[in-house]
């Protein structure tokens, strides 16, 4: 117990210390993992009966992702998505299954081991691929959405791969696994193959009639003693007991939780269940990835550091050469098209997974798994690597709507509203049902053709273009407003336009404050950050729910906002681009200066109002 607890203290001390600089440096949480745990074992040592005692925790984390991953699929948004998900997504997993699998036979692996090393080479890393992707704000364009297709379609594919695996087990492999873990198979000994698939089937319809009939009830009935702990209590325990019974008769305890979440995926207390469970999975999951790491034995790469790194690159290379050709039949081009080929070109997390299940049904030989381990985390090593090639190549390929010439602009209106998006919407629905006209410019020539089906007129092109602008009608415009998603282009946008045009009033939309401060000097009117207003609404409805009328909240909103954007102005004529506002004292005093003089003029608005205006409340 003792050793135990030691080796998990430097376990969670390496996470702590590890996992936040990996994503400081843009590597991610995975990856921070393995790090972390490569560092470990090289420290430790690989003794195998420490690391299974860890490992029995550990895996754990892997049966919550399961379950939460099922928690998100509902059917109806999963037969949405049917095209790509079973098109884009199960085309590539068949195909790549393949390729491996026949690789592996002609290397002269047995065909069981050959199909088991497809079914690991075939899936890719969510946790990396979808970070990386929020982080550098690619989700919405065409080649991420086709990724995340993907992902999702692997995610859902593990579910039968580890149904399948047991029908790949050796002859007398089940009864070694059994003596290895105490006979807790018991119930399925002596089936074949087919009997454990069937075994399996039954215990999935078990799951899904208990997980319609008997959890709703349940959740119902403690949900009434309002005590979240509870709550947290029967959503492990949910999860513990459909992991204990598939364990008892040998099956996968991930299939069942899986099953179990995706039965639930509709519940009422879905949200409740994922908020419960969310803490555990992470700590756990992060432990996984941890001992994966820990467990890698690199004496296989020092003995053949050729043959690894050789199938490390040939792995990357068979994935990207079939998302390539997947792309170009699903008609993606330029940047998406090299964003889909290289951001899925690694293996993934779940690989792991059906390593360490494959190990267990003695269909991978140790020495194997080894390798297979070692080359699934190298090919994730270099996932940030394929991300900045993605990002080379992107800056010498035309994007498809940079390929498609600009359309001709056939009127110029007064206001021009450059940027369509979600902002940009609001803005021109507004102003076009008050009577006036404008002319719409926006680079997402998708984005465009949406907006001429709902009868709105616009025109697609790269609205910091000065050509673009001018047939726009720049020199004759009284309005810009400029509502791009990108920050840099809407501060290019802004300071072209001032110079063209000193006279004209440019509205600006910001992302936030530093971004409203370069707006300022490139020379808008009027600056709006994006969620300023949304905030003072919320904030006004707190004020009117907690002693103030409609009247005093609203003119405290007022107020506030008057103050707050001289406030800005002011900041703005101390602010230096170069320097972070922490280490500008001139800024730090005059932003303290300014929260004490707003601060002021809220508290002096109620010492001016009359008794029967002012707020009935204590000020303390």
């Amino acid at each position: 117990m003792e050793t135990f607890l030691f080796q998990a203290s430097f376990y969670l001390a390496a996470m702590v210390i590890a996992v936040p600089l990996a994503v400081r440096f843009g590597l991610g949480s995975v990856l921070g993992y393995l790090i972390a745990g490569i560092v470990l074992g090289q420290i430790m040592g690989h003794d195998a009966d420490e690391m299974a005692e860890i490992q029995h925790f550990a895996e754990f984390g892997v049966v919550l992702m399961l379950f939460l991953i099922g928690l998100e699929l509902q059917p109806r948004a999963l037969w949405a998505m049917r095209d790509k998900l079973l098109g884009l997504g199960g085309l590539q997993i068949l195909i790549t299954m393949g390729l491996v699998a026949l690789g592996a036979v002609a290397l002269g692996q047995d065909w069981r081991v050959a199909l088991a090393l497809g079914m690991i080479f075939s899936l890719s890393s969510t946790a990396i691929v979808l970070q990386t992707l929020t982080e550098k704000r690619l989700m919405q364009t065409a080649g991420g959405r086709s990724a995340f297709s993907v992902l999702l379609m692997q995610d859902i594919a593990v579910i039968p791969m580890l149904a399948l695996l047991p029908l790949l087990a050796l002859p007398g492999a089940r009864a070694l696994n059994e003596a290895d873990h105490g006979g807790a198979t018991a119930l399925l000994d002596g089936l074949p193959g087919w009997g454990v698939t069937l075994a399996t089937l039954a215990a999935v319809g078990a799951v899904v009639v208990v997980g319609h009939f008997l959890v709703h009830p349940l959740f119902r009935f403690v949900h009434a003693a309002r005590l979240r702990e509870i709550n947290t209590a029967v959503a492990l325990m949910i999860v513990v007991g459909i992991a204990t019974l598939m364990n008892m008769v040998g099956l996968s305890p991930a299939l069942g939780t899986f099953l179990a979440g995706v039965v639930l995926a509709s519940s009422e207390f879905k949200h409740e269940l994922e908020s419960d469970i969310a803490p555990f999975k992470g700590l756990l999951l992060g432990l996984f990835f941890i001992t994966v790491g820990a467990g890698i034995d690199f004496d296989v790469l020092t003995a053949a550091p050729f043959a690894i790194l050789g199938m490390t690159l040939g792995l990357v290379a068979l994935k990207g050469a079939v998302l390539y050709g997947l792309g170009r039949a699903f008609r993606l081009k330029g940047r998406d098209m090299w964003l889909f080929t290289l951001g899925l070109a690694q293996a993934g997390e779940f690989g792991f997974v059906l390593v360490s299940f494959a190990l267990g049904q003695r269909i991978l030989p140790p020495d194997l798994a080894q390798a297979v381990l070692l080359v699934t985390a190298l090919t994730m090593l270099f996932t940030p690597l394929l991300f900045i090639l993605h990002d080379r190549l992107a800056a010498l390929t035309k994007e498809e709507g940079e390929a498609t010439k600009p359309d001709e602009i056939d009127d110029q209106q007064p206001i021009i509203i450059a940027g369509i998006g979600r902002f940009g919407q609001v803005v021109n629905r507004m102003v076009t049902m008050s009577g006036f006209r404008t002319t719409v410019l926006d680079h997402s020539l998708e984005t465009i053709r949406l907006m001429r089906t709902f009868g709105f007129k616009g025109y697609y092109g790269d609205p910091t273009r000065p050509e673009l602008l001018a047939a726009a009608g720049l020199d004759k415009a009284r309005v810009l407003v400029a509502c791009l998603d990108d920050k840099a282009a809407t501060t290019r946008l802004v300071s072209y336009a001032r110079r063209q045009r000193p006279d004209l009033h440019i509205v600006a939309r910001a992302r936030d404050r530093e971004h409203v401060f370069e707006l300022y000097q490139a020379g808008a009117n009027d600056i709006v950050r994006e969620l300023f207003d949304s905030s003072l609404r919320v904030a006004r409805y707190v004020l009117e729910n907690v002693g103030l009328s409609e009247y005093e909240a609203a003119e405290l909103e007022k107020i506030y906002y008057k103050l707050d954007r001289a406030a800005v102005r002011d900041l703005a004529e101390v602010w230096k681009p170069d320097v972070p506002v922490d280490r500008n004292p001139e800024y730090i005093a005059r932003a303290r200066q300014l929260n004490r003089d707003l601060e002021a003029a809220l508290m002096a608005r109620f010492a001016g109002m009359p008794d029967e205006d002012a707020p009935d409340r204590p000020l303390d």
